[in-house]
Parts: C-alpha cells; sequence; structure tokens
C-alpha cells in the first residue's frame, strides 16, 4: 500500500472527503515556496501536487503559467523541485506527487528521476502531457521504483478509456471538470456531477475532481460522487497575491482550512 493509498483509505474510514493542493515548485522562491507548502500541510491538504515550472504549460491557464514564469525566474527545476521535496520531508509526512509536463522529466531521464523522486521522498507523478499510448518508458520506472502514477480523464474520455486509466494506474485518477484550461471559476458544470458519479462507479480508483475549484462550496459540490477535489490557481493567487511577504502561508492556511472544512 502506497502513502497515497493510505490516505484515502483513512478518509474512507472516517467518511471524510479529501483535499488536494496544488502549488508550483519554487513559486515566488524556492525558500518560499517550502514556507507554503508546509502551511498547506498543517492546515490540513491531505495530499500535495508540486508543480515542476514549464516555459510552455499548455494545460494552465494565466495563474499558474504566471507562477511557472516566476519560478523559472527564480532558477527553479526539477533538480530544484527534488530538493524542495526532501526539505518539506524533514518536517512532514502529506503525500506528494510532482505534477508536470513531459519536456523537464524527459530531459532528466526518467529512470534516474524516479531513483531520485523516490529517494527524494515524492509519492507519484502526474504527466499532464503525456498519452496514454505514449507512456513507454516513464510507467515501468514509476513502478520500478515503487511510486503512483497517477492518471488524468477530461470530459471527452470515454469510458473505455477511462477503464484503461483505471487499470494502468494507481493512487487517484484525476477527473478535470472542464475542457480548456486551470483557472479558477465560479462554479462546475452542470453535467459534471453526472459525469462524476458514473466514472466513480466504473473505476476501482479514487476520484479526485480538479480545474477550477475555487471555494469550500464548489469543493464539497465536487466530491458529492468523488473523494477529493483538487485545488490549485486559487491557491496559486494567494502566493501571486502574497509572494515573500509574511503574511503569504498564514492566509494560504487560512483558506486551505476552509476548503478542508467543507470537506468533512
Amino acid at each position: 500500500m502506497t502513502a497515497i493509498d493510505a490516505v484515502f483509505r483513512r478518509l474512507r474510514a472516517s467518511g471524510e472527503k479529501g483535499l488536494v493542493v496544488y502549488l508550483t515548485a519554487g513559486d515566488p522562491t524556492p525558500s518560499a515556496s517550502l514556507g507554503y507548502l508546509r502551511a498547506a500541510a498543517d492546515a490540513g491538504a491531505d495530499i500535495l501536487e508540486v508543480g515542476i515550472p514549464f516555459s510552455d504549460p499548455t494545460a494552465d491557464g494565466p495563474t499558474i503559467e504566471a507562477a511557472s514564469r516566476r519560478a523559472l525566474s527564480s532558477g527553479m527545476n526539477v533538480a530544484g523541485a527534488l530538493e524542495l521535496v526532501r526539505k518539506f520531508r524533514k518536517t512532514h509526512a502529506t503525500p506528494i506527487v510532482l505534477f508536470g509536463y513531459c519536456n523537464p522529466f524527459l530531459r532528466y531521464g526518467w529512470s534516474s528521476l524516479c531513483v531520485d523522486a523516490g529517494n527524494a521522498g515524492v509519492d507519484g507523478f502526474l504527466v499532464v502531457d503525456l498519452p496514454f499510448e505514449e507512456r513507454g518508458d516513464a510507467l515501468p520506472s514509476i513502478r520500478k521504483a515503487g511510486l503512483d502514477w497517477i492518471p488524468l480523464a477530461a470530459p471527452t474520455s470515454g469510458m473505455e478509456r477511462i477503464h484503461a486509466f483505471d487499470r494502468a494506474g494507481s493512487g487517484f485518477l484525476y477527473l478535470i471538470s472542464v475542457t480548456g484550461v486551470t483557472g479558477v471559476r465560479d462554479s462546475l458544470p452542470p453535467e459534471m456531477a453526472t459525469w462524476t458519479r458514473k466514472v466513480a462507479k466504473a473505476t476501482r480508483l479514487p476520484v479526485a475532481v480538479g480545474f477550477g475549484i475555487s471555494s469550500p462550496a464548489m469543493a464539497r459540490a465536487a466530491t458529492r460522487d468523488a473523494d477529493a477535489a483538487v485545488v490549485g490557481s486559487a491557491c496559486v493567487k494567494i502566493v501571486e497575491k502574497n509572494g515573500r511577504g509574511p503574511r503569504g502561508p498564514a492566509e494560504l492556511s487560512r483558506f486551505v482550512r476552509s476548503l478542508k472544512k467543507a470537506l468533512r
């Protein structure tokens, strides 16, 4: 049983829903980024997605794209993100998923990356632009290192594809709430509830819904038929607003606590 499996087992036993928080590694600086990660974990995030900054984040909207630019300007890269995780692991056990795009991972090399990630304390990978049919060297390397591969499913994914994701993936299934890019939204699509219910009934993996969730009420609605909510841009906006300022981690902590309260 992986650390992510253990989280969902605990959540189910307690009758609560999970909260997955996304933050970009190195935003606004490596040291400040560590403070925000610790604040999110202390406030009740069940899993952290640590985003690897990339110059062409095609699945991300302006908020996370800007965070990537800030992080890249601060010198963050894959090796730096692993060092960030290593420092986080000295004080926290919250499971961490590395969230990123193929190019930086390929440049590092899948075999070396997975060994180094496991040693740093990473628990899984979510590769946004890796087509399922092209998982090639990535998935065996992830499995060999004892890490989870988190599949990503869109509203346009048919059930045959969902079943394939479910068979190959582990940890949880990330279900995108909308077609399009990440970003804060005011509401979830009305058809999302039906789609989530259908996927949750058909899969063995826990289902986490993300893209656009920006409030406790939206997180509660998203998890009516799912196991967890993923909140990214709304958290990154807090980092953007506060930067290295001393109030930033505390403000993020208050927001994460409000999200988690809504999921209990």
